[in-house]
């Protein structure tokens, strides 16, 4: 079944980057994705470096890494960017067992996650308003 409520991207001014199965709890990866959402692209590598979470190391690499896409592959200049939508999405568990006393097993499970970014380019609605004006 299609999903309408759904919104499609739009392909020229939004670049996003997509990491599967980090090794954190998503409670703790949404804990600074709300600090984050809505800034800009300089603000948020300042704010993550000096935040004291162990999750903002992943998040850094993961939103650099969109930025790079964007560059890249779009041609945005990275001071335009800012941060339209992150998201935190509950990956798989793995299930470990760990040995206890009279031959028992003790199940161990660690939390993953998905977490997407979309960064969006300001500059080309800038563009748009002055032409309008």
């Amino acid at each position: 079944m299609i999903n309408k409520r759904k919104r499609k991207r739009d392909p020229y001014t939004e670049v996003y980057a997509l990491g599967q199965h980090i090794c954190m709890s998503p409670h703790k990866a949404r804990r600074i994705i709300d600090q984050i959402r809505g800034r800009s692209y300089e603000e948020t590598l300042m704010i993550l470096e000096l935040m004291p979470y162990r999750a903002c190391y992943p998040l850094f690499k993961l939103i650099y890494s969109a930025a790079a896409n964007a560059s890249h592959n779009m041609g945005f200049n990275e001071v335009n960017l800012i941060i339209s939508k992150a998201e935190v999405n509950e990956g798989t568990t793995v299930k470990k067992l760990k040995p206890q006393a009279r031959g028992r097993g003790y199940l161990i499970k660690r939390s993953t996650c998905h977490i997407t970014i979309i960064l969006k380019n300001i500059s080309l609605y800038e563009e748009y308003e002055e032409y309008n004006i």
